[in-house]
């Protein structure tokens, strides 16, 4: 099964931690009845877990239509498929082991239907990337486990809201190990994904790219770091060999505060938090975190599980939404880069001249 051509889009949904706000985003998100008139949501949990929490915030009016699996799909309401029935008492805020498991399971059904063409995109609410190892999960966070599970060569976690997308060169990793892992071949497999996404996932033609520097001052020539000058200028001159169009390195700190971003398509950090802390002060509980570079499409809120709050009513669900508006958008944007692509190659198309 697939998604339909221009049908509504499939949108999966994964719950996360069910100890932490995941179920409360998930649920305030969709109290909206609007959200389905723009695709047919399908969460992937429990029907017990659900009403746990329309009934602990006050959100009985909600209506889930729940099925079995999502070829059971019918109708305007969104919808629950049941990965697990046991009873499990939910304890807001408490970190267990046996929540992580759950997690898990809502998370590999999803992506199931996912890899098999059932969903047209996944949005992945917080999980604890502690407490979901296991023999079946041991990765740093969700996009290792999805890019394993895509069999891909490589992503990149690209934050994006209306203000900036910001890419990461290193994603999960000490911030000693950062200036070993990077070289001028990573950063330019990473600026050839980051161009293609921008073109085919967000329908920007030439998109223009800036590269942050490792270092204070970008190094200062070499002065404070040589990195600059041994991997990433001789990326970027690369790149713009292959007709990509990338610029810098730029010293990350004057490049936020004089709002030089804003003349950039995109941004390229070399590590997470370069990249993640101006894009969480840009637009932190509202921004989406997107896995570029998948055969599929995955988004995510840009925020964790939140357990000091959770239960409480008082998480804002902003960012979750945006993140299933994001997804529906980068189907759809896909979609008709297909359509473009295949209808310029057609026989009809090859034979005028």
């Amino acid at each position: 099964m697939s998604p339909k051509k221009n049908a509504k889009k499939i949108i999966g949904i994964s719950v996360g931690d069910i100890n932490g706000i995941g179920y409360e985003i998930i649920l305030k998100t969709l109290e909206d009845n609007r959200i389905n008139d723009l695709a047919q949501i399908v969460i992937y949990g429990s029907r017990q877990t659900a009403e746990f929490y329309m009934k602990k915030l006050g959100l009985e009016q909600l209506k889930l239509s729940y099925v079995k699996n999502v070829e059971e799909l019918k109708g305007s309401k969104a919808h629950l498929v049941e990965v697990w029935k046991d009873k499990f008492e939910v304890n807001p805020g408490s970190v267990e082991k046996r929540s992580g498991e759950l997690a898990f399971l809502s998370l590999k059904a999803a992506v199931n239907d996912l890899k098999e063409g059932k969903l047209d995109a996944l949005v992945t609410a917080p999980i604890n990337k502690k407490n979901i190892q296991s023999e079946e999960f041991e990765f740093p966070g969700h996009t290792e486990y999805l890019q394993a599970e895509d069999e891909a060569e490589d992503s990149i976690m690209l934050m994006i809201s209306p203000r900036a997308k910001i890419g990461l060169v290193s994603g999960h990793i000490p911030l000693k190990d950062v200036s070993a892992f990077i070289d001028s071949d990573k950063i330019l497999r990473k600026l050839t994904l980051l161009n293609k996404s921008l073109k085919e996932d967000f329908s920007i033609r030439k998109p223009k790219i800036a590269v942050l520097g490792l270092n204070p001052h970008s190094g200062d020539d070499g002065l404070l770091g040589d990195e600059e000058e041994k991997m990433i200028k001789p990326a970027i001159q690369q790149a713009k060999s292959i007709d990509i169009l990338a610029f810098g390195p730029f010293p990350a700190d004057g490049f936020f505060g004089s709002s030089s971003f804003t003349n950039y398509d995109a941004i390229l950090a070399m590590y997470h938090d370069q990249g993640l802390i101006p894009a969480k002060s840009l637009s932190f509980g509202e921004g989406t975190n997107f896995t570029a570079g998948l055969s599929f499409i995955r988004t995510s809120p840009d925020h964790g599980t939140a357990y000091e709050i959770a239960g409480q009513g008082i998480a804002n669900e902003s960012s979750f939404r945006n993140s299933i508006y994001a997804a529906i958008e980068i189907a759809s944007n896909r979609q008709l880069n297909k359509e473009l692509v295949e209808d310029q190659f057609s026989p009809s198309k090859k034979g005028k001249s």
